[in-house]
Formats: C-alpha cells, sequence, structure tokens
C-alpha cells in the first residue's frame, strides 16, 4: 500500500487510535531518509486559544523525553509557543541552526463536522493560519493536524470555543506516537549498527 496517495485519518475516539496512529508516524518517518538530518518537531499553536493549543499542547508533553534521542529538537511548547507573529523567525532560526533539517510540523485545524477529532497525517507541509484566514509559509516535511472543530465561519471563536477534553486526547496519541515512532527508529538504529559491526 501507498501510503502517500492521500491523507490518512485516524479517529482519536477510536480505543484503537494510539496503534494505529503511532503506525503511521513511523510508516512515514521510516520512509523518509532522515539518516544525518536533524529532526526538528515544531509544533505550531498558541496557549491562548483552546482550539489553537493543540500544538503547543504536544510540545509540552515530548519536552521531558526529547533529550532523549541524538538530533531530535522541539520548538513550541505552552512556555514558548509558535504562533502567526514568530512563526517566520523560528523558520530562520532552523535554517540557521540546524544541519540539513527534517521539519515534522504539528497543528490544529478546522474541518467537516464528521471529521472533527481525527488526526492526519501527510508527506507535504502544512499551511499554519489557513483556518482563520492568515497569510504564513507552508511548513513541515511531514505535517500532523489534529481537526479541533468545524470550520466556514467565525473560524477565531470556533477556535475558542472548542472543548479541551478533545485537544488534550488528540495532544496525548499525538505526543505518544510521536515517542514510540523515535523510540522504534533508534532501536532499529542500534540493531543496524551491531549487525554492522
Amino acid at each position: 500500500m501507498n501510503i502517500f496517495t492521500r491523507n490518512n485519518y485516524i479517529d482519536s475516539s477510536s480505543p484503537f487510535a494510539l496503534s494505529k496512529f503511532s503506525s503511521l508516524v513511523f510508516n512515514y518517518l521510516s520512509s523518509n531518509s532522515i539518516e544525518n538530518k536533524d529532526i526538528i518537531l515544531f509544533c505550531i499553536g498558541t496557549d491562548r486559544s483552546t482550539g489553537d493549543s493543540l500544538g503547543p499542547l504536544v510540545g509540552h508533553k515530548l519536552e521531558p523525553i526529547i533529550k532523549n534521542y541524538r538530533n531530535v529538537y522541539l520548538m513550541g511548547t505552552l512556555e514558548n509557543p509558535i504562533h502567526a507573529k514568530n512563526l517566520e523567525e523560528n523558520l530562520d532560526k532552523i535554517k540557521n541552526d540546524y544541519n540539513n533539517p527534517f521539519i515534522i510540523a504539528i497543528d490544529s485545524s478546522l474541518g467537516r463536522l464528521e471529521r472533527v477529532g481525527h488526526l492526519s497525517i501527510k508527506n507535504s507541509p502544512l499551511r499554519p493560519g489557513a483556518g482563520v484566514n492568515k497569510s504564513l509559509p507552508p511548513v513541515g516535511d511531514i505535517s500532523i493536524t489534529g481537526i479541533v472543530n468545524i470550520g466556514g465561519m467565525m473560524e477565531a471563536m470556533v477556535l475558542q470555543n472548542t472543548r479541551l477534553s478533545l485537544v488534550m486526547n488528540m495532544a496525548d496519541i499525538i505526543s505518544k506516537s510521536i515517542y514510540l515512532s523515535l523510540y522504534r527508529l533508534s532501536r532499529e538504529e542500534k540493531k543496524q549498527y551491531i549487525l554492522e559491526k
């Protein structure tokens, strides 16, 4: 199966959401050439709006464990969020400070009613701010989004009135999926190193 032919959606309320989404994240990472690259987890959003806090919440949850991985870096947390006003400045920082960066962009989005609560991953950049009609540069080699509410009208108000429990559950699944995928990749790297010795 070609995993890059379309967006892959997983319902975050499913009992198998973590298993399915972590497998997708692992497949996307292992199908890209990430050896000898700095992996940047680029979590976009703000802590000032419930619906737009998905990225910073993922960053907050990953912050304590990312230190265990070589060449994996985190940008965007509740303490230091990446939002419309500083996004381009942070992208410039990546270009200047990191070796051959591979960016995994994480953000919330608005969508159709039947997709609310779904997680999506694709092998292309995301367009931050598109849901609220902001013009920002595309971000990411891989992009992960969580559809937090319905799009189409009064987007800023819709984001403000999004349920925190939904966003927290999605942030849990995304952060655990990334952690499990990095763990599996590091184990495979160690196995390969032993076989080559």
